[in-house]
């Protein structure tokens, strides 16, 4: 396992780190997930990612349980709040109550003194930018939080962030949690310029677009048994990469890594970190078999004409027989 810096911090995290989102606590049974973790752990993968939502606590319940095996220095754990916990009105959002009381909860559940990375999991409109950056600023005081960050803000609300904290001399977002994979490339345009200019490293998740890039699904065949795309609930998230074209340049793809003596998972993991300004790619593991076959990625080099090719691929232009 290789070990990347997170921006200009002295933070160093595992290429590939485990999600929660959509397992554990939910999908996969306790001791499968607790299993997987600590596969995780042995394979080298020292960051954790969670949220409060996933699952109402539940995966954070779970995360915490699996790493309490493991030494609380040998890992890095990052949570996130934004998302309704509750049906009152301040149940929600980035204020300076909701944080605070999220902060304690996600601990608790953890089983925690601190967390190493707390994201605002969505940029909050009705909330001054500032409030929410004072809540975050007091937690990394406290010795609760070590770093801040957010997931899925655009370039113009993190510039907002980073002038608000720069005014006020409070803690600056150090890490970004996109979206980003060979069928979802919005953050090359300015969330990974914005980021190599300021310090902010890019923690992405889907990079394998809901199981997309594993080559699982077929064009014109219905979902696999047992598969996201399968999943009536899970599945509202992978149907905008069910279409035929995509679908096809994901067989594409797939042939290429068998090629390169590759799975299409280990291709597409390599893709997402040939970015400097990516620290660490978050894959989801239902057993641990899926996570021993991801961390192989980490420390895969592409070379200049494998990049060609895979921009070939994904421009439409088809693959060249070989």
């Amino acid at each position: 396992m290789q070990y990347r810096k997170i921006g200009k911090t002295g933070l160093r995290v595992s290429e590939i780190s485990l999600g929660s989102w959509l397992t554990y606590g939910r999908s996969v049974d306790r001791e499968t997930a607790i299993r997987t973790i600590h596969r995780a752990y042995e394979l080298g993968i020292n960051f954790f990612d969670t949220a409060n939502v996933y699952a109402r606590g539940e995966a954070e319940r779970v995360v915490g349980e699996a790493l309490r095996a493991f030494p609380r220095e040998s890992v890095v754990i990052a949570t996130k709040v934004f998302w309704p916990m509750g049906d009152g009105p301040n149940d929600r959002g980035l204020s300076r109550k909701h944080i605070m009381e999220q902060a304690h909860a996600s601990l608790k559940r953890l089983g925690v003194d601190y967390v190493d990375i707390y994201y605002a999991h969505r940029y909050d409109p009705e909330t001054p930018v500032e409030e929410t950056l004072r809540a975050f600023d007091d937690l990394v005081r406290q010795g609760k939080v070590l770093y801040v960050g957010v997931s899925e803000w655009t370039a113009a609300q993190i510039r907002e962030a980073l002038q608000v904290a720069d005014r006020y001399l409070l803690d600056r977002i150090v890490v970004n949690q996109p979206v980003y994979n060979m069928l979802n490339r919005y953050i090359e345009k300015e969330i990974i310029p914005l980021g190599e200019k300021e310090g902010i490293g890019q923690v992405v998740f889907s990079p394998l677009a809901q199981g997309v890039l594993t080559g699982k699904y077929k064009p014109g065949v219905p979902a696999p048994a047992g598969s996201r795309g399968a999943d009536p609930e899970a599945g509202a998230f992978v149907q905008r990469y069910l279409t035929d074209d995509q679908l096809k340049k994901a067989e594409q793809l797939a042939a290429l890594a068998r090629e390169l003596d590759l799975t299409p998972a280990q291709l597409a993991l390599a893709w997402v970190l040939r970015q400097p300004n990516v620290a660490s790619a978050i894959v989801g593991a239902t057993r641990p078999e899926q996570i021993e076959e991801n961390a192989k990625a980490s420390g895969v080099v592409l070379s200049a004409d494998v990049l060609e090719r895979i921009e070939a691929i994904l421009n439409g232009e088809g693959e060249t027989v070989r």
